[in-house]
């Protein structure tokens, strides 16, 4: 049987199901990543499941997120990250080391394996030929346990592409486009797979920035072959021996298939505040701009910041204008340096930060309110730069440097005739600056064993939750409409990430940029009826923070009733023992008002027997149809509370992992 190059990963990492489109499947993980923000969850999961040692070929801890140290709980958890990764046999990426997903791609990532992460951007290693899938926390201490991952079987989404840039355009307008035409809910339950001719035309780190916003669409994954281009680049990083070539077969077929012409692309951006709102530069040109931000997983090459420093060499940033630069890498900002692009930065006015995801994040470089920021980054929902009346626009590099000159949004083949600019031709080093001065290995076992974890007075312990009930009577807390993205759910920034330890005060944030009064509200009813939340269509997009589960997990959330969910967040709920429903008939979203009472019936019963679910309104004497997409394995976790209950349960029973997938 023909396969194409996600087919060949999913069926050579098998351990359970078919691969049938929409059944349940369980993979073989071979590599995890882990940053800040979400790892120390994970590494009190590890904790929790008793784990000796990880049971992967490559765990790695990395501190990108919360790199702002303003009071002490940031260096606390580092200290803590580092001590896990010393007890359970990780790698550690020091802080200002780099982004994980270019760090990563730099010397971790190999071509035919499989890997999860817990950040939704994960897929970004899809450039090189692997199957990486961004997951909630509690799935990458299983991985590193090693648990299989179980997901839905994705369709596979074929993108072929045909012809070369031109000028002035670059990858992230490629993935724009997908934006432009798909939106944020194109790419659910599917795996985009890039092929054709035109991918000779685009090197692996060009292909990194299409795959990590592949996120954005919505897709499980984004999947390139393993070819002469990822050679190259593995050879740059002084791993060639680790190349190994993953292309489809010659009749290979799709379930799903679209064509981009690349000669055809223009610059594009997309508009607050959302990264599937995209038009044309020309159609939002002259809009003035305050602030410019370089960097970012979704720009990390060192092509993307030298050609920033190219068109803006010799020149000097528009008065008044911040142009900010956060290298991904500590590795690229050498080389970066080593080319003299470093110096033409900062003689054209460009503020340097620390190596890491930083504004992206909301940690720092928040713009001013309602003034116009452009990012090179793959996000722009509310609030998420760190400014609650923010707007922000998506670019790419050459878009975000135009606008560094001009002061306004500008059509970067305008520069030509503003400046006399011809487009640069970037030429990156044939050999990368490779540092491993910063990475610290694993410790043998007959070490590790013997470390103690170091937790500061901010860690806490994770919540535990109780089995689902038969019968749940209970007020809806919150409703609110589609595309409600985690962000909304709980905000990143630095406000609010450096409790990603403490549950209890990070619950105090949920949902405060949408409703402020929620966490008190919702806390009333958590040692009572607990309560409901009503959603409209694709609710949880974005960021695979487990977080935003836990929290209103702990705040009493029982069901969370919506038209649809995205994929990561529906499965964080059932993860955490809430349960994920669909409404039959959409409309029904509008019927239901904040404070209706709402009872579900001989639950458990109907998700065991996979009979009819019914919501009954006893504030307005109406009845809804529900249904669910849950698996039976997930049913069963559900019952029992979560998946850590689940999974011990299992143990206690003795269900052990098959040494073959170990």
């Amino acid at each position: 049987m023909a396969y194409n190059v996600a087919q060949k990963l999913i069926a050579s990492h098998l351990v359970s199901g078919e691969m049938v489109p929409g059944t349940e499947i369980g993979l073989h993980i071979d590599q995890t990543l882990t940053q800040d923000a979400t790892g120390t969850l994970v590494m009190l999961e590890l904790e929790a499941l008793g784990l000796d040692r990880a049971r992967t070929e490559v765990s790695v801890q990395y501190v990108d997120h919360n790199l702002l140290q303003a009071d002490s709980k940031n260096a606390e958890d580092h200290d803590f990250l580092r001590s896990a990764c010393q007890r359970f046999g990780l790698w550690f990426s020091k802080a200002g080391n780099g982004v994980s997903h270019p760090t990563h791609m730099q010397r971790f990532g190999v071509p035919g394996k499989t890997m999860v992460g817990s950040d939704s951007h994960t897929p970004a290693a899809g450039s090189l030929g692997m199957l990486a899938i961004g997951v909630g926390g509690t799935e990458v201490a299983l991985a590193i346990a090693g648990e299989p991952l179980y997901i839905r079987m994705p369709e596979i989404w074929g993108v072929k592409l045909t012809g070369e840039l031109p000028p002035w355009t670059s990858a992230k307008d490629v993935i724009l486009e997908m934006l432009r035409r798909h939106g944020v809910k194109g790419g659910v339950n599917r795996i985009v797979e890039y092929y054709g001719p035109g991918l000779a035309t685009l090197t692996a780190m060009d292909r990194h920035v299409i795959a990590n916003m592949g996120a954005e669409l919505g897709a499980t994954s984004t999947v390139f072959p393993a070819d002469e281009q990822v050679r190259t680049f593995l050879r740059a990083e002084q791993r060639e021996q680790d190349f190994t070539e993953l292309v489809a077969d010659a009749d290979a077929t799709y379930d799903v298939t679209e064509e981009i012409d690349l000669a055809s692309i223009e610059p594009l951006i997309a508009l607050p505040s959302s990264p599937g709102n995209v038009v044309p530069v020309r159609e939002v040109a002259g809009r003035p701009v305050e602030q410019v931000v370089i960097g970012s997983s979704a720009n990390p090459g060192l092509r993307d910041f030298a050609i920033v420093a190219a068109i803006t060499k010799g020149r000097q940033a528009f008065p008044g204008l911040s142009l900010d630069v956060n290298p991904s890498s500590r590795q690229i900002l050498q080389d970066l340096t080593i080319m003299g692009a470093t110096l033409d930065l900062i003689g054209a006015g460009a503020r340097l930060h620390q190596s890491g995801c930083m504004g992206c994040i909301g940690m720092g470089q928040a713009p001013a309110n309602g003034s116009i920021s452009l990012r090179t980054m793959p996000r722009n929902f509310p609030g998420r730069s760190g400014t609650q009346e923010d707007s922000v626009y998506l670019c790419s590099p050459e878009t975000g440097a135009a606008a560094a000159l001009t002061g306004q949004i500008t059509d970067p083949r305008d520069l030509t005739e503003l400046f006399g600019l011809e487009y640069p031709q970037i030429t990156v080093p044939a050999v990368s600056s490779v540092n491993l001065a910063m990475l610290e290995e694993p410790l043998p076992p007959e070490e590790s064993i013997a470390v103690q974890l170091i937790k500061g007075e901010n860690i806490s312990s994770l919540p535990v939750f109780g089995p689902l009930s038969e019968r749940i009577e209970a007020p809806v807390a919150l409703i609110v409409g589609d595309d409600i993205s985690t962000d909304e759910i709980l905000p990143a920034g630095a406000r609010v990430l450096p409790f990603r330890s403490n549950v209890p005060k990070l619950a105090e944030f949920t949902f405060d940029q949408v409703d402020p009064t929620y966490p008190t509200r919702a806390a009333q009813t958590r040692d009572t009826t607990g309560h409901m939340i009503v959603a409209g269509a694709n609710y949880g997009q974005g960021s695979s923070r487990e977080h935003a589960a836990i929290t209103p997990r702990f705040l009493g959330l029982r069901v969370v009733l919506a038209v649809s969910f995205a994929r990561i967040h529906w499965q964080n709920l059932a993860n955490f023992g809430a349960l994920a429903l669909q409404f039959t008939d959409a409309a029904d979203h509008d019927r239901i008002k904040r404070d209706d009472v709402l009872v579900l019936d001989g639950i458990r019963e109907a998700l065991s027997n996979g009979t009819e679910i019914l919501v009954r309104n006893t504030t307005r004497d109406e009845v809804y149809s529900v249904r669910h997409e849950l698996s039976t394995r997930q049913i069963e976790m559900l019952l029992v509370g979560g998946l850590i209950p689940w999974l011990r349960a299992r143990h206690a029973q003795g269900a052990t992992v098959p040494e073959d997938v170990r």
